[in-house]
């Protein structure tokens, strides 16, 4: 799963994982492909309990550090370079939160409880503050929420879905919009690929059809909805927290509710945040904006259609930035759409140092590129050997990839 935290964390072992792991992980994957397969409540239950008690023993085993501990590494106690790991991504069809939604809290929830409660129980917001927060700013989300609650049944789960004052969560990220006769946002996510859901969900929560790559259970690491809006995040790079939603569902909140960017801006302009983020976003007319939002400030919006790990185009934090080449990345980006391309060769560049890294076991690895196609309405899913292509009706179906550390 991926995740959020107080000091937002970048990797989740950096040591050697034993053999057991690797097993773990492929016995993951069979039962979890068997809940996409379950056919009948009965089928869906009795592979829930499966992988809930697979999902257990991954979640006492996870270790967390800090983000800032990325740019310490010392580049030791790393796999080699040869390892190989699969994973599989899963893509849901679901227009409320049913038993494919339910079958996903069972088998993360004992590894998402443990985050959300690791710095006890009373740093967490209690359920009727969060829930009044929920109802204060994001209205229509709330059925939704009473919806996932019902499945869930647990004041925590409860408290964690409102996203409330939740830690903040900072992944390395690149992304990148291309307007003309194919409008195209490219993204790719970086992160540590076990702190990754590996899942695709296409829905209809509040009556538009939404798609988009699942993070926290409901929220949205990157999207599309029906009228053509994209927006994707990065981590800003600006070390500050508050009381605020968590980034993800954010994206989730401005794709259910706005149609256009100006719409979108008129949204975001009103919602707190828990941390600092870039949000590109692009609509079907064309418009491209990138919005720096960050705790306790108004979002600052320029013409840019690029953004990876800093504000602006100087980072606060040059430093940070140079150990994550975030500027690197931002001038290579620039390039590209300042040279005539296609939208196939922006997708292929994503594939491509220096915006694609195989690191892995830092936790800054490209977990996957994601390209969204509004005109066509398909959203494409790229690894350098294999790629996966979903649209808001794709029936249930997933894919196995391999990702190697380099």
């Amino acid at each position: 799963m991926s995740t959020t935290c107080t000091h937002p964390p970048a990797l989740a072992n950096t040591r050697h994982r034993p053999p057991s792991d690797v097993d773990l992980g492929l016995l993951f994957a069979d039962l979890a492909d068997g809940i996409s397969r379950a056919d009948g409540p009965a089928e869906v239950m009795a592979a829930v309990e499966s992988l809930t008690a697979v999902a257990l023993r991954l979640g006492t085993r996870e270790l967390w550090t800090d983000w800032d501990n990325w740019s310490d590494w010392n580049g030791t106690d790393s796999p080699p370079d040869d390892s190989t790991r699969s994973f599989t991504l899963f893509g849901i069809r679901e227009e409320r939160p049913g038993p494919r939604w339910q079958a996903l809290f069972e088998a993360t929830w004992p590894a998402y409880r443990a985050w959300y409660l690791k710095d006890g129980d009373d740093a967490r917001p209690d359920l009727a503050t969060a829930r009044a927060q929920l109802t204060r700013h994001m209205p229509e989300l709330v059925s939704t929420w009473e919806a996932m609650v019902a499945l869930t049944g647990t004041d925590v789960a409860a408290r964690m879905l409102t996203m409330w004052d939740a830690p903040a969560f900072a992944p390395g990220c690149s992304q990148a919009a291309h307007v003309g006769d194919d409008p195209i946002l490219v993204r790719n996510y970086d992160y540590s690929p076990d702190l990754f859901e590996w899942v695709v969900y296409s829905s209809e929560f509040t009556g538009r059809k939404v798609i988009g790559t699942s993070d926290c259970l409901w929220g949205l690491l990157d999207g599309m909805n029906e009228d053509g809006l994209v927006i994707s995040l990065t981590h800003g790079g600006r070390q500050s927290s508050a009381p605020g939603f968590a980034i993800p569902l954010v994206v989730r909140y401005l794709l259910e509710v706005a149609g256009t960017v100006d719409e979108a801006r008129a949204l975001l302009d009103r919602l707190p945040v828990a941390a600092s983020y870039n949000l590109t976003m692009m609509d079907a007319t064309g418009e491209v904006v990138t919005a720096f939002v960050s705790p306790g400030n108004q979002p600052e919006y320029a013409d840019s259609a690029v953004a990876t790990n800093h504000r602006g185009r100087v980072p606060e934090r040059p430093e940070h930035a140079r150990a994550l080449r975030s500027v690197e990345r931002q001038d290579h980006l620039l390039e590209l759409l300042d040279e005539p391309t296609d939208p196939d060769a922006l997708a292929a560049a994503f594939l491509r140092d220096p915006l694609h890294s195989q690191k892995y076991a830092q936790g800054f690895g490209t977990v996957y590129t994601a390209a969204y196609r509004p005109q066509s309405q398909e959203l494409t899913y790229s690894w350098p050997s294999v790629s996966f292509t979903r649209t808001f009706d794709s029936a249930d179906e997933s894919i196995t990839v391999s990702l190697q550390e380099g």
